[in-house]
């Protein structure tokens, strides 16, 4: 393996600076390109499961709560589901920075405020990393994912609670989550739907936020066949299809293309092994729990458990 050869990531998103700091410790010699002048993604609430400690063992330092269970209410019965492996509340901007940090010590160069407009020249590899509006996705021409609009909103009301709150909508779900000092209210819906859903949710409950984020939130699996050009995490479309949560599924898809690299075609093998079967099953069981808990709720079990990040 000829460890001369230069790589570069586009994105400094979590799946890229990971990439890059495990790159960089085998001696690959990793440029990463972001377009944003810091590092940290701010619209994201930060629910991980325990496996993130697997893939970066120091981010327990920044652990704000944690959660057991969620309460799934349905118009007409609510249901308890707990969860095999505990959900750590963790502030997203805080996480990128620490991984900055390991993949910059490691050795990988990273250049802040320089947006790609075509595929960077003098790299045998390019990896994008560059989130739900992929830039090398487009380069690439590749399909575009489906996508759904996540929205925040904080207030300043302490709530150390174990577990979260949430409201299934037509395509997506309302939340509450304590985060500790904070308390945080979310939607993920159709993007033409969610605002104004989100804003008589707010109203009903006469919630007044002291902030408001959003993000466009992909869904697809969207993989190049390029062999020397290749896509990761939110890149890729790899987000949960029932909670639109992308952080674990793209370091893991991160570690297929770490014990494959540089070949980007078993990269591609390997995820479509790992995430097809998953995202198909994971999409018929939340159909199936929508349709009967809308439809004829009396027949879901008030009391569930599911596996944190693969329902199974």
């Amino acid at each position: 393996m000829n460890k001369n050869q230069k790589t570069a990531i586009i994105g400094a998103g979590i799946t890229g600076l990971y990439l890059a700091w495990k790159l960089s410790q085998r001696g690959f010699k990793v440029t990463v390109f972001e377009r944003k002048k810091d590092i940290g993604k701010q619209s994201c609430s930060g629910l991980f499961s325990e496996r993130i400690l697997d893939f970066i063992p120091k981010s327990e330092g920044l652990i704000k709560n944690e959660i057991r269970h969620v309460l799934l209410h349905f118009p007409k019965k609510s249901l308890k589901i707990k969860f095999s492996k505990t959900f750590f509340v963790i502030n997203h901007d805080e996480l990128d920075r620490l991984v900055g940090l390991l993949a910059k010590k490691s050795g990988a160069n990273i250049i802040l405020g320089s947006p790609i407009s075509s595929f960077p020249e003098g790299y045998d590899r390019i990896i994008g990393c560059d989130g739900a509006n992929s830039q090398i996705r487009k380069l690439l021409n590749l399909k575009e994912p489906q996508f759904r609009l996540g929205i925040q909103g904080f207030i300043s009301k302490k709530d150390s609670s174990d577990f979260v709150e949430t409201w299934p909508t037509n395509s997506g779900f309302l939340w509450k989550i304590p985060r500790g000092k904070e308390t945080e209210y979310g939607i993920i819906e159709d993007i033409n739907k969610a605002k104004s859903i989100f804003d008589e949710f707010s109203e009903k409950r006469k919630i007044k936020f002291k902030r408001i984020t959003s993000a466009v939130i992909p869904q697809g699996f969207i993989v190049s066949s390029n062999s020397r050009i290749t896509l990761c995490g939110d890149a890729a479309g790899l987000t949960k299809p029932w909670s639109g949560g992308g952080v674990i599924w793209g370091l893991i898809a991160a570690d297929i293309l770490l014990k494959n690299f540089p070949n980007f075609l078993k990269y591609k093998k390997g995820i479509e092994r790992f995430f097809l079967p998953r995202i198909n099953f994971s999409k018929l069981v939340t159909k199936s729990a929508y349709f009967l808990g809308f439809n004829v709720p009396w027949l879901l079990p008030k009391n569930l458990k599911i596996e944190s990040d693969f329902l199974l």
